[in-house]
């Protein structure tokens, strides 16, 4: 009798993976017009999603759990800036000084830089994906949190194909269909990517010559500066107004220095006339950054405050500085994850910019806290409590 209801289990079992991949593999047929009417054969389409059979479950569990989004900001330091990464990014800056300071040259944008991205996207090329770009568009478009983004990519990833740089059966990435040395995503690789070694092909897999000048590229069209750091760790003077805080505050480092801002190693800051706004990624208590448009750049590359505050440190401490000097405090918030979603809600509802709502608190949240609380006259903390929720509740 076991063996009966084991076997119909089992059956069972079988015939919903079945139904799934039947209803999989139908849903990337529906992608065929879209495809086709962007101008590309039906055999490249078929080439592309051959083999293609099923979604791929780590491309889900990833989707939901990017780390420089779910971590705090000193959870994902502790993991991003490590000793072994500092180290083998000296190495690779003597190795490849020649490179670098042609690249530096042409494009403006500081080797130590391009060493935090190669270190942060693919350990210095160590680890550049090997998951089907095309599987990983589909299944984030048939089931994903990343549906939007997915079929933004999907045209540009055929355009790849199409070109030939690469071969469907070895069109690979991460579980984001970021690609190659430095993680381009698509749109990203046919906007930005560049032929460093001249060889007539924008290789981002092969070529680390080619990937490093793509990504200097990237970083000097979205507004990079050679003639400022990304920022720096910074303590505030006694007194100084909360208000101040936040990217709707800049000011030059001339001016914030007036203010009584100083460098937390105690060193000059330089670049007097570069402007930049206070940032504090994990609150108040925690250590406070003097950030310039450099480390937006940054940011438009991956779009997290943890992550662009990974790279600069990253390059920071390749380049021989020192860790971050403040403390990190504990993030102990009495609300529940529902609650912490309808903080950032209600704030965004009231002009007060979180950068999402996904119950996670980091630089853009704690700026909003403190604005909101300037706006209706409550002590600015920049605490996301109970208290604020309450006030937030009763409306401006």
């Amino acid at each position: 009798m076991r063996k009966l209801v084991l076997a119909a289990f089992l059956s069972l079992a079988m015939a919903g993976t079945a139904q799934a991949n039947a209803k999989f593999e139908a849903f990337v047929q529906t992608l065929w017009p879209r495809v086709k009417a962007a101008g590309f054969s039906r055999d490249l389409f078929d080439q592309a999603f051959a083999g293609v059979t099923e979604p791929d479950p780590v491309v889900l569990k990833l989707a939901e759990v990017q780390p420089e989004f779910t971590s705090t900001t000193s959870e994902y330091l502790a993991k991003a800036v490590t000793p072994i990464r500092i180290q083998t990014g000296q190495q690779m800056k003597q190795q490849e000084a020649k490179l670098l300071g042609a690249i530096e040259k042409k494009y403006g944008v500081d080797r130590h830089i391009l060493l935090g991205i190669w270190g942060m996207e693919s350990n210095f090329g160590k680890d550049k994906g090997s998951m089907g770009v095309m599987r990983s568009l589909a299944t984030l478009m048939y089931a994903g949190r990343k549906k939007q983004y997915a079929q933004e990519q999907l045209i540009a990833a055929f355009r790849i194909l199409k070109s030939g740089i690469r071969s469907p059966d070895d069109f690979t990435g991460s579980w984001a269909a970021a690609m190659g040395h430095t993680q381009f995503i698509p749109t990203s690789y046919l906007s930005y990517a560049v032929d460093w070694t001249g060889d007539g092909k924008k290789d981002i897999w092969g070529s680390k010559e080619d990937a490093l000048a793509s990504t200097a590229n990237y970083l000097a069209k979205a507004g990079w500066k050679n003639d400022r750091p990304w920022g720096w760790e910074v303590t505030l003077p006694d007194g100084f107004n909360r208000v101040n805080i936040g990217r709707d505050h800049w000011k030059t480092v001339a001016e914030w220095s007036k203010m009584g801002l100083k460098r937390a190693d105690g060193e000059r800051f330089g670049s007097a006339n570069a402007k930049a706004f206070v940032m504090i990624p994990q609150g108040i208590d925690g250590p406070a950054f003097l950030v310039t448009q450099n480390f937006l750049a940054i940011m438009d590359y991956n779009l997290s405050h943890s992550y662009a505050l990974a790279v600069g440190h990253l390059g920071d401490r390749i380049r021989g500085q020192g860790p971050f000097l403040g403390t990190w405090p504990a993030v102990n918030v009495d609300l529940s994850f529902k609650e912490r979603v309808e903080m950032q809600r209600r704030l965004t509802q009231f002009g007060f910019e979180t950068g999402g709502s996904d119950g996670r608190f980091g630089a853009r949240t704690y700026e909003a806290v403190i604005a909101f609380q300037k706006k209706v006259g409550l002590p600015l903390d920049g605490r996301p409590s109970r208290k604020v929720l309450e006030r937030l509740r009763q409306g401006l």
